[in-house]
């Protein structure tokens, strides 16, 4: 049996980087690592490839190679999901599907041979065993949680290392939170599902056998779900292996703000390994706090929050969110002022929108107001759904926000800030430049210091770095490329 996984294109957006990954001559971010995770679940005797769209183009060749077709996909990439459908139709060849995508929408996809929806580790194994009986079902689905005890190592030889800019692996999943416009707990659940230590630890070696050396992205939604077993565990577990390695790698994820509130498991977190987390703000106005659910958030001095994360030695991104009922006017620059005062410089801002099966598009379908798909992507001022305030009041100011904050000015003006305020570890600092930062410090000099509206700032914080703080002048070039990358992204959806 021959099966050819594809991983569909993701358009320009937010976080794919596309523009900041040329600096580092990088095709993607990171590797689909849903598909390398599914491709083992199937049997070893199958021959297996693997096509990542964001870093090769898939020929009809590919196609006629296999015997089915896996395809998985989030949201925003359904554009190139149906030309992979529409494809393979042509070319003859059946269709396996999952992953987001299928498992939110799948009703969408009646064209599709084979749905197997929801976590890979139940819905799998039962697809094969049907497939190879010659009595596949067109549907698969469970309405169990998996036990991430028995998800496998993903297959990290079907991929070519050199094309991505970060590894990722995957501890947990699920939420104990219940943000309503949020569609993790409906596609993993409330309560955080954890692998092993052993069974993390083997993941990390798997990759630093194969060679990997840099950042890794721990993918989970909340990797602080479940601080009881990170303490014990985990986190002891993490830095006795990153010592006795040295430090090959740094890790980044997804946390909640109540972070803040543990010192212990930010110094923990630090010391094995972590330097950046992404905590969902969303907004600074209580009320809509309150209508989204997202308590976890509300009366707490939000800024001073985040500036003690950065002091612990983790550098806070953040995610915001303007279009909530109670949202007014003056939302808008009181956003602007937070994002400035709190040195978030990773700050992506986007109109709210309402994924199937969230509580939030219950509600809006009830009161009427849902008008269109989610298209996925954050930032593409798109809306899904009729809003309280003027649509046009809405996305003038949504405009007007990420137009201020990614202004070269006030950019570098948070950037500096933040490099003021961060405290990274000592071992976390680069111990050497490679060939890959070099070519990136020399192209941001011809793109940012030469050619670029920024180039004061640039040379300004350039300078100031290497005199002040030498051991992040790594880390201020990354944030001057990502600065360029965020600048790009907007200004082109507003032509």
């Amino acid at each position: 049996m021959k099966i050819l996984f594809v991983y569909p294109e993701i358009p320009i957006t937010y976080w794919g980087f596309q523009y900041a990954l040329k600096f580092v001559s990088k095709k993607a971010g990171y590797p689909p690592l849903g598909l390398l995770t599914v491709a083992a679940l199937f049997p070893e005797h199958y021959e297996k490839r693997l096509v990542d769209m964001n870093v090769s183009k898939l020929k009809d060749k590919d196609i006629l190679w296999a015997d089915y077709v896996l395809i998985s996909a989030m949201a925003v990439q359904q554009e190139s999901v149906r030309t992979v459908i529409n494809r393979c139709h042509e070319l003859g060849r059946k269709i396996i599907a999952g992953g987001p995508l299928f498992t939110s929408d799948y009703e969408e996809y009646d064209d599709v041979d084979y749905l197997v929806l929801n976590e890979g580790e139940l819905t799998v194994p039962a697809f094969v065993r049907d497939l190879e009986k010659g009595v596949a079902q067109h549907i698969y689905t469970t309405q169990e949680w998996a036990d991430l005890r028995s998800t496998p190592v993903p297959l990290w030889n079907l991929i070519d290392f050199k094309k991505y800019a970060t590894m990722n692996i995957q501890y947990s999943r699920g939420c104990p939170f219940n943000c309503d416009f949020c569609n993790v707990t409906t596609l993993y659940g409330h309560v955080p599902r954890t692998k092993d230590t052993a069974q993390l630890l083997k993941e990390l070696d798997s990759l630093y056998n194969a060679g990997w050396r840099g950042g890794i992205f721990l993918v989970d939604d909340n990797f602080i779900g479940n601080k009881k077993k990170l303490k014990q565990e985990v986190l002891p577990a993490l830095t006795s292996w990153m010592q006795e390695k040295k430090y090959p790698f740094y890790f980044f994820t997804e946390a909640s703000i109540n972070l803040a509130d543990d010192e212990e498991l930010m110094q923990m977190m630090v010391k094995a390994g972590f330097n950046t987390v992404f905590i969902g703000i969303e907004t600074t106005n209580e009320e809509s706090l309150v209508e989204c659910n997202k308590l976890q958030n509300k009366d707490r001095d939000l800024i001073k929050c985040v500036k003690k994360i950065h002091s612990f030695g983790l550098q806070v991104q953040g995610g915001f969110i303007v279009g909530f009922d109670h949202d007014n006017a003056t939302v808008f620059e009181k956003m602007v002022h937070f994002i400035q005062e709190s040195g978030i410089v990773t700050a992506m801002v986007g109109l709210l929108n309402a994924p199937k099966g969230t509580k939030l598009y219950r509600r809006l379908a009830k009161e009427g107001r849902l008008i269109d798909n989610f298209s996925g992507n954050n930032t593409d001022y798109s809306i899904n759904f009729i809003p309280k305030m003027d649509k046009n009041l809405l996305v003038k100011g949504y405009q007007h926000i990420v137009e201020t904050i990614y202004s070269p000015h006030r950019y570098y003006e948070r950037v500096f800030k933040f490099l003021n305020e961060y405290k990274p570890a000592e071992f976390m600092a680069i111990k050497k430049l490679n060939f890959c930062h070099l070519k990136a410090l020399v192209k941001s000099i011809i793109h940012l210091g030469l050619l670029g509206p920024e180039r004061f700032y640039f040379w300004k914080l350039i300078l100031w770095s290497l005199l002040k703080r030498p051991k992040l002048f790594p880390l201020a070039v990354t944030l001057c490329i990502y600065g360029f990358h965020f600048r790009k992204v907007f200004s082109q959806l507003h032509q």
